[in-house]
């Protein structure tokens, strides 16, 4: 999942590891929370931003792309000069030839509404960054920005937005075929999966020990805290039908047995025979 750029499914995962799917599952979803670097820098210097749109699933049935609804999932990535490897201003209008991708952010929003698409610029772009965009009436809201918009008209997006359409097109292509499709309850985790591979593209081999890293410092999650529903089980003691019995050194033991005197706590209690 941190090296590969397919990443792994759950479906695999049950197959690798030799476990339960619901297990696999549990446990590809608290490693993609555990993907977000809580102090990360935000986007600066040149940030291309566009929105787009992402075919999810519904429940369990077979996923066909014809019928499926629409994600609509907001994107932001760095315009690196190749010359400099840093991300520098140009004048407005100005074509940024001979560059590269950086940094990406990307996230799921409720519409294309001013509120949503500011919201999400103010989170992760640092304030003052040139904003590439495709002139969408929300963005000259955005005033501590320096606003360069690129009209689209009748020209495809990917021309004049390259970097953050090349991103769109993996993260499609990557969601269609590893999952086949995203669901929307837990579309944001997988985005941020996305996005944690992309950023560490060029160390790969020093993703596994970065996730590692980012997994230590944040809390544990639970299963009802990852499907938000209560624990139906929580402030009720599990009542068991038969004392645990647990390995010892020396055998079996049986948890709460009272002993003998002079009977040592790791000596097997031998078990009762029929009657």
């Amino acid at each position: 999942m941190a090296t590969h750029s397919n990443g792994m499914s759950a479906r695999q995962l049950e197959d690798q590891l030799g476990v339960a799917y619901k297990t696999a599952w549990l446990l590809t979803q608290k490693l993609r929370r555990s993907m977000v670097d809580p102090d990360r820098e935000p986007l600066e210097g040149v940030v291309e931003v566009d929105q787009t749109e992402i075919p999810f699933r519904e429940g369990d049935a077979f996923f066909e792309p014809g019928n499926a609804g629409k994600i609509l999932v907001i994107g932001a990535v760095e315009v690196i000069d190749r010359d400099t490897n840093q991300s520098k201003p140009r004048r407005k209008h100005a074509k940024y030839l001979d560059t590269r991708s950086g940094r990406i952010r990307l996230s799921m929003i409720a519409d294309n509404s001013a509120a949503s698409i500011e919201a999400f610029v103010r989170a992760n772009v640092k304030h003052g960054t040139t904003l590439l965009t495709d002139g969408h009436a929300s963005y000259p809201g955005l005033t501590d920005y320096r606003h360069d918009p690129r009209v689209v008209g009748k020209m495809a997006g990917h021309v004049v937005l390259p970097w953050i359409h090349r991103a769109f097109s993996l993260m499609k292509r990557w969601s269609l075929g590893t999952y086949h499709g995203l669901r929307r309850k837990h579309v944001d985790t997988y985005l941020n999966e996305f996005v944690f591979r992309y950023n560490r593209r060029f160390h790969r081999h020093v993703s596994f020990e970065t996730l590692l890293g980012l997994a230590a410092q944040h809390e544990p999650a639970s299963y009802w805290d990852i499907v938000k529903r209560d624990n139906p089980r929580k402030g009720v003691q599990t009542a068991r039908r038969a004392p645990r019995r647990r390995k010892t050194a020396t055998g079996m033991r049986q948890d709460g047995a009272s002993l003998a005197p002079g009977v040592s706590r790791d000596q097997p209690i031998k078990p009762p025979h029929p009657g």
